[in-house]
């Protein structure tokens, strides 16, 4: 038997089920739920990034949610001392870790080690960004492919912050991203883990992000956006810019009508829910099963993997 911290892994996209699967499993085995949640980290922001609600964390007790203030820095490599630290409080009161989440790069440098790429360059990203406004969106994604082309592929044309990165990772070194990934090998492996990813039938999982979206509208995201706004923070922070509270601003500030904000956002979750699924296939170890819907083969599973 190893002597690695045992840590159960859900995953998969975006309204796929995680959280209510995560409270389930807790009435079968002594769970706390660490979350490997790129947006659910930030107070303040609670429709907009679908956090479990009160009554669900009442269930079973979640980490890793509400760490940091909207216009705070919040990266993969502070999630992971963040998240050891959880998993080692968890463990010393005799519960055990399960990491929830659809943040592919949080789980992978939790599990597999950070790729050692070079540091954010601010005055670097700041002109990377200003070129970006000159030229238009699309010329960040052009540079990328002639520079990086694996990268350019992975990444969608309008994820400004990830095709500057790797951007700025070129410029410092001369060597692409996709270069960094590939050499990176995965020596910093401190749990032994099993990756369970929920998945849907695509209509479906559509008409989940779809309702799901009239649902924050319904529940008060815009009100929750314009709170944020009149205490000062800035539409243009990282976590301003993220799915959800982008389009709230822009029907708060009169861009855009209700109903064309409500729809942008049903697009753009669509096709953040793609973006994840294709960044966690590539993991082959990941054991996919048809949602929350295989209950009792994922029970299986679990109960397998401690069993050693």
């Amino acid at each position: 038997m190893s002597d690695l911290v045992p840590l159960p892994i859900i995953c998969g996209p975006t309204a796929a089920g995680k959280t209510g699967l995560a409270a389930q499993l807790a009435r079968n085995f002594p769970f706390e739920v660490v979350s490997a949640d790129s947006r659910q980290v930030y107070r303040l922001m609670d429709i907009g990034t679908a956090k479990p609600t009160a009554a669900e964390q009442a269930q079973v007790r979640h980490h890793l949610i509400d760490v940091v203030w909207p216009d705070e820095e919040f990266n993969a490599s502070l999630f992971v001392d963040l998240a050891k630290q959880a998993i080692s409080e968890i463990t010393s009161r005799g519960h055990r870790p399960l990491l929830v989440g659809g943040t592919g790069l949080y789980i992978r440098a939790l599990t597999e080690g950070l790729v050692q790429a070079p540091g954010a360059a601010p005055e670097l990203r700041e002109q990377l960004a200003r070129w970006a406004d000159e030229a238009g969106g699309d010329a960040l994604h052009r540079r990328l492919q002639d520079v990086d082309p694996q990268s350019a592929k992975r990444l969608h044309p309008n994820d400004r912050l990830r095709i500057i990165r790797a951007l700025e990772v070129f410029e410092q070194t001369g060597r692409t991203l996709s270069a960094f990934q590939a050499e990176h090998r995965f020596g910093d492996r401190p749990y032994r883990t099993l990756k369970i990813g929920l998945t849907l039938e695509r209509e479906e999982l559509y008409c989940r992000v779809d309702s799901r979206a009239e649902q924050m509208f319904e529940s008060g995201l815009l009100d929750e956006t314009e709170q944020l706004l009149t205490a000062g923070y800035n539409r243009e922070l990282k976590s301003l810019q993220t799915i959800g509270y982008r389009q709230a601003i822009e029907f708060l500030s009169g861009e855009c009508t209700r109903e064309e904000a409500l729809v942008d956002l049903q697009r753009a979750t669509r096709r953040y829910a793609r973006q994840q699924l294709t960044w966690l296939r590539q993991d082959k170890s990941i054991k996919w099963v048809d949602s929350s819907a295989d209950f009792d083969k994922i029970h299986k599973f679990i109960e397998d993997f401690y069993a050693g």
